[in-house]
């Protein structure tokens, strides 16, 4: 079974290779089973290569296909690596993507890049898995790139309208200040430990680097940087709201189990480099708590309901910063794990609502579909619960609280960050629950009687096939979404699994305070269900007007500042794109290169005046020659 474990990206590598070399002549119906199929066989042999790795006790495999790069100092192989963390990290990505590629054929039919989008999300998926199952870290960067390259390609997918490819460039140019301090991280990691296979790298570092040294801090916060910018967390988290212009279930597949969470699985992966700088480990829980804050109070003042879900996965995504920070390896994966699930989920169901609603994203421009769309409510209603945190039935909480756990044992600073994530947890209600009072309970608004308002595919039409293709992926994902905090169950199963690649996580010794934090974090993320409850329920049947509707419970000033996600692009546009744009409008006329020219311009006119002496006559070639034959005498003799 292990010996599959090539197939786990090779398979959707393949399929989009096929794609992109049949460039389109394939029907829509050969395509969907290329592009689906793939992903789907891909989660098949991840499940093999999971049960012989279960049958084996969990030994960590290495299997080298080829030597990519040999020389006296360093050597480097197309390996690939599997313990309990990539295990976990392919199964979600996989089994996840796989209902996002199955939902997609529904979502994309009709449309004229149909073939091309689904090359696209098979590189993509091809990309994230190399990552993960990467060997050493050139070939993870490799991965880490190619993720990169997607996320572009699909975001910008419907390219036609300026403002997408807007986006897709900016994600990329944002993304890329991360990547390029990752990259020097890697060279400083290569240079001053020989190698970058993983494994080796780490048991290099803790033997040879103390605790707090300064490379093992530029190295910790370099790859840091590169994490940030993945992972759409403070300062360059700018990219991910504006991603939400590629089709959803681009930003599914981005959000749920590629590209965002790249981040977290480097930052656990060399978790040893970041134990050997403890202030960089504090700067990831930091970024992370005020990330998960920013980003709530942002999603409160969102219309769109893809925004809201996108500064959502940016909170979600700070949790499991915060959890790295603090050391709860573990529960950061835990909880990457059940995010992808509810986070797909809500994507998927918002697909939904979108298509059923002509393209509408507007909230306000939604309400009253929770009885046409009953299917849909009830499996948002379950990823918004599993949000929200809602205790014991929901596999949010379960990770949640393992997080706030890990944030309150933290020996430097814990309370805080602790108090950062409950904070955090009761906005993460108010605001998804928001969402759902407004779209499946509010005022009917934008859709004149609700005639038209089905469940429908690409083309606009509710076949048999098409609505299959969209329910099923809910289903199955609002199930996991459910269940998939049972896996910790017995208490610390997970945590047990996870332990032969990942360090424990310190607890509270106090089993009564560990008990009266989950009451705690139950409490509080009811609290905001009815806080939301009270602010945006319509209450008494009473039709509420647009303008009163619309307007938001706290000042004007503050719903503009969190509506513009805190005016970072504002900051960001006058003190890096402003400048940039005034140099290169300065530099139009290319002042270095007006200095090679003139130096060109000199030579040629060297060149005429020395063509101007070749007269023909030769007395003045033989005076020429004697006085050359002077000076040089005169020199001689003068030095």
């Amino acid at each position: 079974m292990l010996d599959m474990l090539w197939l786990v990206p090779l398979l959707p590598l393949a399929g989009s290779a096929i794609l992109m070399v049949t460039r389109g002549e394939l029907s829509a119906r050969t395509v969907a089973v290329i592009g689906a199929g793939s992903v789907g066989l891909s989660a098949v042999a991840a499940l093999l290569v999971a049960s012989g790795f279960l049958a084996s006790d969990g030994d960590t495999v290495r299997s080298g296909i080829a030597t990519w790069i040999a020389s006296d100092r360093l050597v480097l192989r197309f390996g690939l690596h599997l313990d309990a963390l990539s295990l976990v990290m392919i199964l979600v990505i996989t089994l996840v993507g796989f209902l996002i590629h199955l939902y997609s054929t529904a979502y994309m039919a009709g449309d004229e890049g149909f073939s091309r989008f689904f090359a696209y999300m098979n590189l993509f998926t091809a990309a994230m898995l190399v990552l993960v199952l990467a060997d050493n870290l050139l070939l993870l960067y490799l991965g880490w790139e190619g993720v990169g390259l997607c996320s572009y390609l699909l975001i910008g997918f419907w390219y036609k309208d300026p403002a997408n490819g807007y986006a897709a460039r900016k994600a990329f140019v944002v993304t890329r200040a991360g990547d390029t301090a990752m990259l020097i991280g890697l060279l400083l990691l290569a240079t001053s430990l020989g190698t970058l296979e993983i494994a080796e790298l780490l048991e290099r570092a803790e033997s040879s680097w103390a605790v707090g040294s300064g490379i093992a801090t530029a190295a910790a916060a370099l790859l840091l940087a590169g994490a940030v910018g993945k992972s759409a967390q403070l300062p360059l988290q700018t990219w991910l709201p504006d991603a939400m212009a590629g089709p959803t279930p681009v930003s599914a597949l981005i959000h749920a189990a590629t590209m965002v969470t790249a981040g977290v699985y480097l930052i656990a992966r060399t978790h040893t480099l970041f134990s050997l700088a403890p202030d960089v480990q504090l700067a990831v829980a930091v970024i992370g708590a005020l990330t998960l804050l920013g980003a709530a109070f942002a999603a409160l003042a969102q219309r769109d309901i893809k925004r809201i879900l996108a500064y959502s996965t940016m909170s979600q995504i700070g949790y499991m910063f915060l959890a790295l920070g603090v050391g709860a390896w573990s529960a950061a994966i835990f909880h990457f794990m059940t995010h992808a699930f509810f986070k797909a989920l809500l994507f998927l169901a918002a697909g939904a609502l979108i298509l059923a609603l002509h393209h509408e994203q507007d909230i306000f421009r939604m309400g009253g579909l929770r009885r046409r769309l009953p299917a849909v409510f009830w499996t948002f209603l379950i990823g918004a619960a599993a949000l929200a945190s809602v205790p014991l039935v929901t596999s949010g909480f379960y990770s949640k609280e393992q997080i706030l756990a890990g944030a309150w044992a933290f020996d430097r600073g814990g309370a805080l960050l602790g108090l950062a994530g409950l904070v955090a947890a009761f906005v993460t209600s108010v605001y998804i629950f928001r969402a759902v009072f407004i779209v499946f309970f509010g005022p009917q608004a934008g859709h004149g009687d609700a005639a038209d308002v089905a469940l429908v595919d690409g083309r606009g039409e509710s076949t048999r096939g098409g609505r299959i293709a969209l329910l099923l992926p809910l289903v199955a994902l609002a199930m996991l979404s459910i269940v998939g905090g049972f896996v910790d169950a017995p208490a610390s199963a997970f945590s047990d699994f996870m332990s032969t690649a990942l360090p424990r996580a310190e607890t509270a010794e106090n089993e009564t305070a560990a008990v009266m934090l989950e009451i705690t974090a139950a409490i509080v993320s009811l609290a905001g269900i009815v806080v939301a409850y009270r602010l945006f329920f319509p209450h008494g049947g009473r039709v509420k007007a647009p303008a009163v509707r619309e307007r938001a419970p706290w000042p004007a000033a503050l719903d503009r500042l969190w509506a513009s996600g805190w005016g970072f692009d504002r900051a960001y546009d006058a003190l890096f794109v402003k400048p940039f744009v005034a140099i290169a409008a300065a530099l139009r006329g290319d002042p270095v290169d007006d200095a090679y020219s003139g130096v060109a311009a000199g030579l040629r006119a060297a060149w005429r005046g020395a063509a101007e002496s070749q007269t023909g006559e030769l007395r003045w070639y033989a005076a020429g020659m004697l006085a050359g034959l002077v000076i040089v005498l005169a020199v001689a003799l003068l030095l």
